[in-house]
């Protein structure tokens, strides 16, 4: 899906292209539509497709983790019912999500990421059984640190997450000097762009284009797996959502603090 219009050099109306890379679903229409309205031209190019396993999670455990919207619909959808079971989420957006399905959520971290989740839970873990529901990709930051905290530790595979075959548009426009802005939102998004560019055979290209637009990643280890890459990395917002990386992303497009 490309929401992409304009010719080389901007998008439409002569607006900045902005790169983002969200499934093809929902997130991707509420994030071209944010884009939009901030000015700019997006380039709807998803990086990810969900494939569910059919899984779902243990409700005995002591503690329950999930860690995106796609997990919770997935087990809201299965029925998932969770006994005496402390429920956390990674953040807010995930919280949000499982009190929309009638769940009740006891422990959002403060830092909305896979240690801040750790941290939150570390004093409280220990010989407990914690069930970590999530896609295949997930970060072994923590059930390491939950392990390490002393908890027995089941993870369940929800879904596994795959490049769709005709991602890759937005390498096309970085590798042309054409894009302005990338708005990165996982590590995988990262290893899938630098795929679908190595795919159409402008691998190198991309990455030179890359140099010259806003790179955006929406936390630190996103920020860790692109620079590892050889991608600069211009900003990374304070707080770990979607509309925060694109806000600060067309601020600075902009000239203005990304904080404003």
């Amino acid at each position: 899906m490309s929401d992409d219009t304009g010719t080389a050099g901007t998008g439409s109306e002569g607006r900045p292209r902005v790169a983002v890379f969200r499934p093809d679903d929902e997130r991707l229409a509420r994030a071209v539509d944010l884009l939009d309205s901030l000015g700019v031209t997006p380039v709807g190019d998803p990086m990810l497709a969900v494939d569910p396993t059919g899984e779902t999670p243990r409700e005995d455990a002591d503690f329950a983790v999930l860690t995106s919207k796609t997990g919770v619909e997935l087990v809201a959808d299965a029925g998932w019912t969770p006994e005496g079971t402390t429920l956390c989420a990674i953040g807010e957006a995930t919280a949000g999500v499982l009190r929309e399905h009638g769940y009740t959520v006891d422990v959002v971290p403060e830092e909305f990421s896979s240690s801040g989740l750790v941290a939150a839970l570390a004093d409280r873990v220990g010989g407990t059984r914690v069930e970590v529901a999530r896609s295949d990709h997930g970060s072994a930051v923590l059930t390491d640190g939950l392990n390490d905290a002393g908890a027995f530790v089941h993870e369940t595979t929800l879904y596994r997450l795959t490049r769709p075959p005709e991602s890759g548009v937005s390498a096309d426009f970085a590798a042309s000097g054409d894009l302005d802005a990338a708005l990165f939102t996982s590590s995988l998004t990262v290893q899938h762009f630098l795929d679908a560019a190595a795919e159409r055979g402008v691998h190198d290209e991309a990455l030179v284009g890359l140099g010259d637009a806003v790179v955006a990643t929406i936390g630190a280890p996103t920020r860790e797996t692109a620079e590892a890459a050889g991608i600069d990395v211009d900003l990374v917002p304070e707080t770990a959502d979607f509309e925060a990386l694109a806000r600060a992303a067309v601020a600075t497009l902009s000239g203005a603090s990304p904080n404003a």
